[in-house]
């Protein structure tokens, strides 16, 4: 049985998880905090940076701001998405404006963006908030194969 690398979004910490329990919900052996969050959680910069770097499924990355309007609205659509993703992805938001640096690295310039990461580089990106079936949709279109 094969297992897969998932860094967690909470404390940043290296989890190997069986492929075939990515869709069950697994939590960080460390910190207890869910793996694939159904819930976005907002992540910091350096954790953020070690999920792309290490992470063997696919990392979604919602970047916003908490005084964006369409952001704020295209919140929910993205936290629905990310449930109907199960385990294909682990979804995720940055607050470019506490984070500035990560906005700064991934070249943000418009918000929301979204951006999708496999094998430690980024393979798809979306500026403009979106409803949850196109979200679902591009997110599928951007995962790697297999």
């Amino acid at each position: 049985m094969s297992a897969k690398i998932l860094i967690c979004p909470s404390c940043g910490a290296a989890n190997r998880v069986p492929s075939t329990r990515l869709g069950e919900g697994p939590v960080c052996g460390k910190c207890k905090a869910a793996l694939t969050p159904r819930d976005p959680p907002s992540v910091g910069g350096a954790v953020l940076a070690k999920m792309i770097a290490r992470s063997d499924v696919p990392v979604v990355v919602d970047f916003w701001a908490p005084w964006c309007g369409p952001c704020r609205a295209m919140a929910p659509a993205y936290a629905a998405a990310a449930a109907q993703l199960g385990g294909q992805a682990v979804c995720v938001k940055c607050d470019t404006e506490a984070e500035q640096a990560a906005g700064a690295q991934h070249a943000i310039r418009s918000i929301p963006t979204l951006a999708v990461f496999s094998g430690g580089r980024e393979v798809a990106r979306q500026a403009g908030a979106m409803p949850q079936n196109v979200i679902v949709q591009w997110i599928r279109q951007a995962l790697p194969a297999g």
